[in-house]
């Protein structure tokens, strides 16, 4: 099974793919993690994407694969890959900035806000499988049983 994490930074999607990962063992990539699979960017952009095709096939919930997407590029890159299961997580701006400004020690520089309100506004139209909106916590049990409720219905 393969879900795509997608979505702004400081909105939980590499907190809830790391709870998966233990939990179920899920397989977890990150943006660009796929180089560490080839000398070559186009080499491991295709190895990484056979990877990906087999666990949209694999509709077992034993074998998950995540692939956590903060740039839309890479997400992008996706749009011919059938039997994803994307999963957008959001927050409101004014969370998403007091989560970033605490990974920066309570500072936030003014650059990187404006960064953070580009980004919102690009992630802001994309539509997803499943929505999953952290503004009011990021409870890892919770949004996982969203995932379940979402998907293994089916």
């Amino acid at each position: 099974m393969l879900y795509v994490f997608m979505g702004q930074s400081c909105t939980g999607k590499s907190t809830v793919a790391d709870q998966m990962k233990l939990q179920y063992g899920a397989e977890v990539f990150s943006g660009k993690d796929y180089l560490r699979m080839a000398k070559n960017e186009n080499e491991a952009w295709n190895t990484f994407y056979k990877l990906l095709e087999n666990a949209a096939i694999d509709k077992s919930p034993e074998n998950i694969l995540i692939y956590v997407i903060t740039e839309k590029e890479h997400l992008n890159r996706l749009s011919s890959l059938e039997g994803v299961k994307k999963v957008k997580f959001t927050a409101s701006l004014e969370i998403i900035k007091e989560r970033f400004a605490q990974r920066m020690r309570g500072n936030l520089p003014i650059p990187v806000e404006k960064k953070l309100e580009i980004q919102y506004k690009e992630w802001e139209m994309e539509e997803g499988d499943l929505i999953i909106d952290t503004t009011e916590s990021i409870d890892v049990d919770e949004q996982i049983s969203k995932l379940q409720k979402g998907f293994y219905h089916e």
